[in-house]
């Protein structure tokens, strides 16, 4: 059955009033809290760059294992800067949380221009793996940033990265892709769009004012070649998959291609926008390819107190909106939660990250 033709499956959208009170402020409830940590949820996106006790406790009080991602960039923290430190941190954590914690690798593409930089990479993978990595990443800085010798921006299907594809594939390991970002990258400055102020902080990534620059198009179209050309090769893509302003599309790509799944990491607005009937009618059919995360990032220097907090809070602003049918409100979205079926919720909490990345058990 079509996508389009589910959309009569729920209740219609209600009239959303006013929240009585800012449901992101608060954290669980006694009884969501139990219900929560009954799934034995899995945030399947995170940066944590330290080990910090208090985290740690956070999730073992939520009875959450998380999946840790490293990402190299040129243009951020001073710990995403390096892959030898970052690696070093996140294993770390993976070794002292008490298996709570898993390790996503990944591989410095700014090294695309060197000598070796197939086999190089390949080898970091390798030894990344054979540490207990369960997945390998491929950042946006394909597609976004980074050029051959010639000048020509690299997609993700230039042929230097497909012996990559190819190891990630024979060594059973998932590969994540952030490939591309939100629609707002290559739109006029538009307030009302949920991450225009990233790209207000974060201009070298704001392609509109890049000349020359990819179209998201032309990128998401790279991404489909990998996904053509390695169908046993098991990939998630990170953040809706960056089709965030179009799940028609979101839909026809995870009915084309078997082995595509997709997180929902740092895209919860996107979802409460949707009509409510059309939210519940894509969670029901794709309720198998939808994997939670929340992109939580905590670096060396921050309050560790703080991000406990906002991470905790975080958690239980998405159960309310994807578990209960609670009225709120969010970043000025007015919405009410989906109250999506245990099974349903189960799959995206925990069955789906297990499925999909292999290992992480």
């Amino acid at each position: 059955m079509a996508f389009a033709a589910l959309l009569t499956i729920g209740s219609p959208q209600s009239t959303l009033l006013h929240a009585q009170q800012n449901q992101s402020a608060r954290g669980f409830s006694e009884t969501d809290l139990k219900t929560f940590a009954a799934l034995r949820p899995i945030d399947s996106h995170t940066h944590i760059y330290e080990y910090a006790p208090e985290y740690v406790a956070l999730l073992a009080k939520l009875h959450m294992h998380t999946l840790d991602i490293m990402v190299v960039s040129d243009n951020a923290n001073p710990e995403r800067k390096g892959l030898t430190k970052e690696s070093h941190d996140v294993f770390d954590l993976v070794h002292r949380s008490d298996g709570r914690v898993f390790a996503c690798t990944t591989f410095d593409a700014y090294r695309f221009n060197d000598l070796g930089f197939a086999k190089n990479a390949i080898a970091g993978l390798d030894r990344a793996f054979e540490e207990g990595a369960v997945a390998a990443k491929v950042w946006k800085n394909i597609g976004m940033e980074i050029k051959d010798r010639q000048g020509k921006y690299i997609l993700p299907d230039d042929p230097a990265l497909a012996p990559i594809y190819r190891e990630i594939t024979a060594k059973h390991k998932t590969l994540i892709m952030h490939i591309a970002d939100p629609d707002t990258a290559w739109q006029p400055p538009n307030s009302n769009a949920p991450d225009q102020q990233y790209f207000i902080e974060h201009p070298e990534w704001y392609m509109y004012k890049i000349p020359g620059s990819p179209s998201k198009e032309q990128i998401l179209e790279a991404r489909d070649h990998v996904l053509r050309d390695n169908p046993h090769l098991k990939v998630v893509g990170a953040h809706l998959g960056s089709m965030e302003g179009d799940f028609d599309r979101i839909a026809a790509d995870l009915d084309k291609y078997p082995n595509f799944a997709v997180d929902m990491t740092a895209r919860m607005p996107y979802i409460m926008r949707l009509p409510r009937a059309k939210a519940i009618a894509f969670f029901t059919k794709y309720q198998d390819r939808l994997i939670y995360g929340t992109d939580d990032t905590l670096y060396p220097d921050n309050d560790v107190s703080k991000f406990v907090r906002g991470a905790e809070n975080t958690y239980a602003r998405d159960w309310r909106f994807l578990a209960t049918d609670a009225q709120f409100s969010f970043r000025g979205i007015q919405s009410q939660g989906l109250a999506l079926p245990e099974s349903i919720l189960r799959k995206i909490y925990h069955d789906n990250a297990v499925h999909w990345y292999t290992g992480m058990q």
